[in-house]
C-alpha cells in the first residue's frame, strides 16, 4: 500500500474517533459543549485531510462509488458542524439542541459511518 494511502487510513481512524466522541457527547447531553465542538471541528479536518490523501493515492480516480459516497457523507458532517457552531454561537453553551438538528446529527454520522465501512470492506477485499 502506498504511504500516502496509509497515512490516509489512520487519519481517517482518527476522524471516526473524533466524531464519535462529538456526535455521542451532542446525542446523550443534548446540549453543544466545548467538547462536541473540539471533536466535531477536529474530526472535519482530519476527514478533508484523509479524503484529500485518499484521492491522491487513489488509482482509481476521484469519483467511484465509494469516492462519492465519502463526498457526500463528508458534505453532511461539514454542514452538520456550521449548524452546530451556529446553534452554539446563537444560544450558548446551555441550551438543549433542537429535534431537527439533534436528529442531523445523528442521520450525517451514520450516513459517515456508512462510507467509513464500505471503504473499510474495500480495503479487505483487495
Amino acid at each position: 500500500m502506498k504511504p500516502i494511502l496509509i497515512a490516509g487510513t489512520i487519519i481517517v481512524n482518527l476522524a471516526l474517533i473524533s466524531y464519535s466522541v462529538a456526535i455521542i457527547t451532542e446525542q446523550r447531553k443534548k446540549v453543544v459543549g466545548n467538547i462536541v465542538l473540539y471533536f466535531l471541528t477536529i474530526g472535519v479536518l482530519l476527514d478533508i485531510t484523509a479524503t484529500t490523501c485518499m484521492i491522491i493515492g487513489s488509482e482509481s480516480g476521484p469519483f467511484t462509488v465509494h469516492g462519492v459516497l465519502g463526498y457526500s457523507s463528508l458534505t453532511a458532517m461539514i454542514i452538520d458542524c456550521v449548524l452546530i457552531w451556529r446553534f452554539r454561537l446563537a444560544h450558548g453553551p446551555k441550551v438543549m439542541v433542537p429535534a431537527g438538528l439533534h436528529l442531523y446529527s445523528r442521520l450525517a454520522y451514520s450516513w459517515w459511518i456508512l462510507a467509513y465501512i464500505t471503504g473499510a470492506i474495500l480495503v479487505a477485499v483487495r
